[in-house]
């Protein structure tokens, strides 16, 4: 059995645009790859895309044990892959078709010793919505653990926080700018209910520290010579702990003044650690709470978080080569037969 170069299969899969909506393409390329090193593979439909259907890899040589699990979409926009001074540059080089490459690497390298007990989940649609996530987590499996990748700098993940989006809505009245009482301005309005959340003390955690937000978007008014009758704000909570605490922050703090209307929600995770490895939490979510069934999650993979999604995303190629190590070291001290 020929060993696998994770490089070199990085950048097989980073020169196929997978923009979210676009995965179509590189997850039937990866299902041939793997169906020719001789996995069992199912494509499972997770929805229409923009240049073919788009379908979640998940694969095995054996009833697993213990599940490799990342994402082959990315964010926008595309630009293909290079080497330069040691380091593997492209869009997914850490985010996360890098890290995917490392994990069949390591699957590779376990079942050319002789374990089997080795699974492959790799989905659709992780940068929006996590919905091949919840298509794989309908799949019935034995595995008692996934080994989610993401990028950690190849240390275990002991948290990660999560997600509470909400939309603040304000409504008003249209009046001339001349005669501004007139009218109620629903930008005023609004900014005084993001005062109000400025000011409100955000629940926090032993672990994960202090939730903390971002105004992503604002849109409000018709003119600059209107009194504007509508305005809303997405605010993006990353949160770390039940959010039914921080859902009350947020209503006592807004009152009235605007509607609150809920758009995402993804929880906080506290994760397994193992001996030996280096841990770290992190400000980031993840597909985990949509896997499940896949097994007692833990968070390991190469790369910074600090260079995905921008123009000059990358990974060190010592760091890859070394996330092949410790993917094998994991799954033998998981499986108990290293």
């Amino acid at each position: 059995m020929d060993p696998v170069d994770p490089v070199w299969l990085a950048r097989q899969l980073i020169d196929i645009d997978s923009t979210t909506g676009r995965e179509g393409d590189v997850a039937r390329w990866l299902a041939a790859y793997l169906r020719g090193r001789g996995y069992s593979v199912l494509e499972q439909p997770v929805g229409e895309g923009e240049t073919a259907p788009r379908v979640n890899v998940i694969a095995g040589a054996g009833e697993p044990g213990i599940t490799f699990s990342t994402h082959f979409d990315c964010v926008p926009p595309f630009f293909p892959s290079r080497v330069e001074g040691g380091r593997l540059y492209g869009r997914g080089a850490c985010d996360a078709k890098g890290i995917l490459a490392t994990q069949v690497a390591a699957a590779e390298r376990l079942r050319a010793a002789g374990e089997t007990r080795i699974g492959l989940v790799f989905v659709a649609g992780e940068e929006r919505g996590s919905d091949g996530a919840k298509a794989a987590n309908r799949i019935a499996s034995q595995s008692r653990y996934l080994v989610n990748g993401e990028p950690t700098e190849n240390r275990l993940g002991a948290a990660t926080r999560g997600v509470y989006r909400v939309r603040l809505k304000a409504r008003g009245r249209a009046a001339h700018s001349g005669y501004p009482e007139l009218g109620d301005s629903a930008i005023e309005t609004l900014l005084a209910a993001l005062a109000a959340l400025r000011a409100a003390a955000l629940p926090d955690d032993g672990v994960l520290g202090r939730t903390h937000y971002t105004i992503g978007l604002i849109e409000g008014g018709v003119a600059p010579n209107v009194v504007p009758p509508h305005a809303s704000a997405e605010i993006l909570f990353r949160s770390v702990g039940p959010h039914d605490a921080l859902r009350a922050v947020v209503r006592a703090a807004v009152g009235t003044l605007v509607e609150v209307e809920e758009v995402l929600e993804v929880p906080a995770v506290h994760l397994q650690t193992a001996e030996g490895f280096d841990t770290a939490v992190f400000a980031y979510t993840t597909d985990i709470p949509f896997l499940a069934a896949w097994g007692t999650p833990l968070l390991l993979g190469p790369g910074s978080i600090h260079v995905a999604h921008t123009d000059q995303e990358h990974i060190e190629i010592a760091e890859l080569e070394r996330g092949v190590e410790l993917y094998v070291r994991l799954a033998r001290q998981l499986l108990g037969s290293g």
